[in-house]
């Protein structure tokens, strides 16, 4: 169930903290459980691609110790465990909303072709991947009745998960060496060259994209102070880079998110200017 990877899921809380209703008990409520519904159905979505990629994960130096590669775990047992989750979250979603159940069904579907076909397609493969954070959003605000939540977060969700997914890519092409094509075949259409060049681009455009969002959306400060964020989205931005090309790490973005200090520090501290700024100031 790759629970560790649930902190991906964050992002449907985005439009509960965005549209200042934190102080809001029924939406965090629904908000919160939303954002469960949507770890165990990522879950979901881990389960049924390792059982698609059980041989290729065999051949992998660090995912062949999962559980299904590493034979620990019966693939039928495996399926029908992803078969009751299905039948736990949907229901509970379309309780909360029908906007917010279809997400999830457009969320699964998308990445059921995502672990059949999709990821073995250069460019697509980061794109699927990115719109999955952006659905993730888009679920959030389904939950709750949003006033001003920004479209310019919608523009820097995408483009912080393509500079992730580029960035991830760069790291399996990176580390794996020349036996990258063999666990991920998709690597073939992709040289650090022209990975290095996505990241710039889409690393450089969040960092425009959200300086527009800290002073234009409708519901920011009028004073602006929103831009003072900013240096924390730069550092986090950079330290990133600096992880994947010197320390070589990269390989799984959460992994970074749940170790690396800094990264830590900087997100932690970037989360309570936000509260500060929105919810005091």
């Amino acid at each position: 169930m790759r629970i560790r990877q649930w902190v991906k899921n964050a992002f449907v809380l985005a439009a509960l903290v965005f549209d200042r209703q934190l102080s809001i008990f029924s939406s965090v409520e629904r908000s919160v459980a939303g954002m469960l519904l949507f770890c165990l159905l990522s879950s979901v979505v881990y389960i049924i691609n390792d059982v698609m990629d059980v041989d290729a994960d065999r051949q992998h130096p660090e995912k062949c110790k999962r559980p299904i590669a590493a034979g620990e775990l019966p693939i039928p047992v495996a399926l029908a465990a992803a078969a009751v989750l299905c039948v736990v979250v949907f229901p509970l979603a379309y309780w909360l909303s029908l906007d917010f159940a279809v997400l999830c069904a457009f969320y699964l579907a998308v990445n059921l072709a995502y672990s059949r076909w999709l990821k073995h397609i250069p460019l697509v493969d980061v794109l699927v991947l990115a719109s999955c954070y952006v659905l993730r959003v888009a679920s959030g605000v389904t939950l709750i009745h949003v006033e001003r939540f920004s479209p310019w977060l919608y523009v820097v969700t995408t483009l912080l998960a393509l500079y992730l997914g580029f960035g991830k890519r760069r790291a399996e092409l990176s580390n794996l060496g020349s036996s990258a094509t063999v666990h991920r075949p998709v690597l073939d259409g992709y040289t650090i060259p022209l990975l290095d060049q996505f990241i710039t681009i889409v690393s450089s455009t969040t960092i425009v994209a959200y300086s527009f969002y800290t002073f234009s959306a409708p519901n920011v400060p009028e004073n602006h102070t929103m831009m003072l964020t900013i240096p924390f989205v730069i550092y986090g931005i950079f330290r990133y880079l600096y992880l994947i090309q010197v320390e070589h790490a990269g390989g799984e973005p959460e992994e970074l998110l749940l170790t690396d200090r800094p990264l830590q520090a900087d997100i932690g501290l970037w989360g309570l200017a936000v509260l500060l700024i929105f919810y005091l100031s």
